[in-house]
């Protein structure tokens, strides 16, 4: 009988993009204004959406729903790395890992889906007009 591996790993080890702290505080504040304007500019489309009666279309009620997936998206990946980066703790739980794995999965097959609805919306509009 040969001898097996009983290593349980129950934590991941991120090494990041960089040791440097000039380098790290640069990335913090470019991730962070970076998650900031997709943010509020994709709430900014949403709330425009839904407070102009003329853009109660299905193309904006999707448009709407695809900046909603955008905001979940963005915020399943950059406030794991501000936090990676601010408090210098690279460590992540496996079960933290599978959960970060299940909802950024389900975002981005979500927003396939989405697109997929919208090429079709148009494809209907183009094609066979009322």
């Amino acid at each position: 009988m040969e001898p097996e591996n009983d290593t349980h790993l129950s934590e991941f080890l991120l090494l990041g993009l960089s040791e440097q702290a000039e380098i790290e505080t640069l990335m913090f504040s470019l991730f962070l204004s970076m998650y900031l304007v997709t943010v509020l500019g994709n709430l900014l489309i949403i709330l425009v959406t839904i407070s102009d009666s003329y853009l109660h279309t299905p193309m904006y009620f999707f448009l709407a729903n695809l900046s909603f997936m955008d905001i979940c998206f963005t915020s399943t990946i950059i406030p794991m790395i501000l936090m990676n980066i601010q408090t210098q703790n690279k460590v992540n739980t496996y079960a933290g890992c599978i959960t970060h794995m299940y909802f950024l999965l389900l975002f981005s097959g979500l927003d396939s889906f989405l697109l997929t609805v919208m090429s079709y919306d148009q494809y209907v509009a183009i094609c066979h007009p009322p």
